[in-house]
């Protein structure tokens, strides 16, 4: 396939406090009790991708991930860990480990990806089409509580975000357009050319840019090179080459490329079917191939480079935890709709309890819960619809509803704790009362407190 792999994991994101921190960044948050960028590596290992540039922001970051990383995958993975400057953003980070890429296309994912989507259907569009860049497209994910349990706000249904409005050409094949963050509330302005030579264009607001990108290295390296004030790969680089497609500036090697098959490095049998049912549609020549002609009879070429999409199909899941909410969007669903994508087994109960874990008398651990490897539950507690983690010590008449309780966390008798995220090493003293909250690691709640849509973290 001669691709590189960058995955681009962050450092301590602000959006993402108190549940994070250079002990515990951002690639190291636990969803279902397994950090969050193992979703990624994983991912990638079943594509037959095992040789990964992992990017972090700082040294400290990069410490930890290394040392997690080593003891995960030291014998079935080539993972180099990469430390680059903190707020240099997702452009920035590539411009700073541009002397390792060396191969002419790189796959860049972001390490907050929580996804079933085959990347090497992603990676066999982009070599079909010759593109300059190929973007994975999810349906926006849905946000909020399962039930009529609010987890921090008054609106207590189930909604799909809204995220980004994509542009698509009659085929579904090629982005015209995206509009990403403030943009999407602006007026719709579309290239003239780009109009005009594709017919029509399709405006969907119902998509996610899932942050995984297939681009052809020396475009990428020179528009980087070019726009020094880019910063983000979303937001500037993607939205450039998509306006600039028919009026291309960007070194193509002069001629088009041979297409390449795609498909070597995909080793699981469905993977492989969707991916050769990619390169064998037979399609019309495109608008770029059309635009690139001219009129009939003129001896003018024009320059045009492409820019292709992968739409995911309804039934694959496709998250990034990038905010709180999405934290527990995703805890929710890895346990429960999706839990294919946890690597564990669920019981006839339709949950995990670890063999070394103890429940008291009377205790109920419900369907779509996790309970984690050596915590003890006293008697008569109840959890729903939440993931408790490691070496937790559980009181008495308990009550845990749409949380997440992390490791080593002491709860004492008669707590009751609601739309939550309590952080590793948190003492919840007897007859505490949480809802809709975050506790930071290391915090003690205070007997008795009772506490309703807040942060609680040390000063």
């Amino acid at each position: 396939m001669d691709f590189q792999v960058v995955v681009l994991a962050g450092g301590v994101s602000k959006k993402l406090v108190p549940l994070v921190s250079k002990e515990l960044p951002n690639a190291l948050l636990p969803v279902a009790n397994r950090p969050v960028l193992s979703y990624v590596v994983e991912l990638l290992e079943l594509s037959n991708l095992k040789d990964l540039i992992v990017v972090v922001e700082g040294k400290d970051v990069a410490l930890n991930v290394g040392a997690w990383i080593s003891g995960a995958y030291a014998d079935r993975l080539h993972v180099e860990v990469a430390s680059v400057p903190e707020d240099v953003g997702t452009a920035g980070a590539i411009r700073a480990i541009a002397h390792h890429l060396t191969a002419k296309d790189i796959l860049i994912v972001s390490g907050d990806l929580v996804s079933d989507v085959p990347v090497g259907a992603v990676a066999a569009t982009h070599r079909r089409h010759d593109a300059v860049v190929t973007a994975l497209l999810c349906n926006a994910p849905i946000s909020g509580p399962l039930e009529s349990v609010s987890s921090g706000g008054k609106d207590k249904t189930k909604k799909p975000g809204r995220y980004d409005l994509i542009g698509l050409d009659p085929t579904k094949q090629f982005l015209l357009h995206i509009a990403t963050g403030a943009e999407v509330e602006k007026d719709l302005r579309v290239q003239k050319s780009i109009l005009r030579a594709a017919g029509q264009i399709e405006i969907r607001a119902d998509l996610m840019d899932a942050h995984l990108y297939a681009f052809k290295r020396s475009v990428l390296l020179e528009v980087l090179d070019q726009k020094s004030a880019f910063q983000s790969l979303k937001h500037d680089v993607l939205p450039y080459l998509v306006r600039s497609q028919l009026k291309s500036e960007v070194l193509l090697n002069g001629t088009p490329q041979a297409e390449e098959n795609g498909t070597e490095k995909v080793n699981s049998q469905s993977n492989q079917q969707m991916v050769s049912q990619i390169l064998a549609n037979a399609s019309e020549p495109t608008f770029h191939r059309r635009h690139t002609l001219g009129t009939i009879g003129s001896d003018s070429v024009r320059r045009a480079h492409k820019c292709c999409v992968y739409i995911a199909g309804s039934s694959k899941y496709c998250a990034r935890l990038n905010s709180i909410q999405a934290y527990n969007d995703i805890n929710r669903d890895v346990i429960g709709e999706a839990n294919h994508l946890s690597g564990y087994s669920f019981s006839a109960h339709n949950n995990i309890i670890h063999p070394t874990a103890e429940l008291g008398a009377k205790t109920t651990v419900g369907p779509h819960c996790m309970l984690g490897e050596g915590s003890q539950m006293g008697d008569k507690c109840s959890v729903k619809r939440s993931v408790i983690g490691r070496h937790c010590r559980i009181g008495a008449n308990v009550k845990v509803v749409n949380s997440v309780v992390m490791n080593h966390v002491t709860i004492g008798d008669f707590c009751s704790i609601q739309g939550s995220v309590i952080c590793s090493n948190v003492q919840l003293q007897e007859r505490a009362i949480l809802k809709d909250c975050q506790v930071g690691a290391g915090f003690v709640v205070t007997s008795g407190s009772d506490h309703k849509g807040e942060v609680l973290a040390k000063k």
